[in-house]
């Protein structure tokens, strides 16, 4: 069973993924990390973002097992991710290596802005996870707050709009909805509510037989 997930910026989507991935016992990969990734390098070596070029030259070399998550999660390196996901050459150079994964023998969750648009068209289950601008950036904000970060609620939002915009207005894979999936709009649900209704929406999608689950 493949399971896509896209959703703007900080909708709890990763969460979902991670929790879903865990439920069915399938491998999981967050996209975004792979979009950090190239950012933190572009940061890292001083690469201009105007230069898509050597942004793509960074794509190419990308290490899927080098991506930590831990120290990709800064406020910094988010909106490098954003600037680098833009370029349509990055997202070509990393465009197979998320194809794979996904095609891998007995499914995978993915999780990201054009999964189930591009990355896996034909998945068997397909969520888009969004909640208005403010929850997303008052869950953004407790966040950095959390990892020691400071950041002022008005700034947070305004970079939570900056990057929708970027996202949807991209000519390559913008954030789309894919027709067929499900929209879970999770502004006014707490993580376990957000996540009841997640999993809900994939037992009523999934293919059912032989596909073994933990059930929690």
């Amino acid at each position: 069973m493949i399971i896509a997930i896209d959703g703007p910026a900080a909708s709890g989507k990763g969460t979902i993924a991670r929790r879903l991935a865990a439920h069915y016992r399938l491998p999981h990969l967050d996209t975004g990390l792979l979009y950090r990734a190239v950012g933190a390098k572009a940061l890292a070596e001083h690469v201009d973002f105007d230069d898509e070029a050597a942004l793509a030259v960074l794509a190419g070399g990308l290490d899927l097992g080098a991506c930590d998550p831990e120290t990709l999660k800064s406020g910094a390196v988010g909106e490098a991710a954003s600037r680098v996901a833009a370029v349509p050459d990055v997202r070509a150079k990393l465009l197979r290596l998320q194809k794979d994964f996904a095609a891998q023998p007995g499914g995978a969750v993915l999780d990201g802005r054009d999964i189930g648009t591009v990355i896996a068209p034909a998945a068997d289950v397909k969520l888009f996870i969004t909640a208005t601008p403010e929850a997303r950036a008052a869950r953004r904000h407790r966040e950095l707050l959390q990892r020691g970060e400071e950041a002022t609620l008005d700034a947070v939002l305004a970079d939570i709009l900056k990057r929708d915009q970027r996202d949807s207005a991209r000519a390559s894979a913008p954030l789309i909805r894919a027709d067929d999936a499900d929209i879970l709009d999770n502004t006014r649900l707490d993580v376990e509510q957000s996540w009841q209704a997640a999993l809900d929406l994939v037992e009523r999608r999934r293919p059912h037989g032989g596909l073994h689950e933990r059930g929690q």
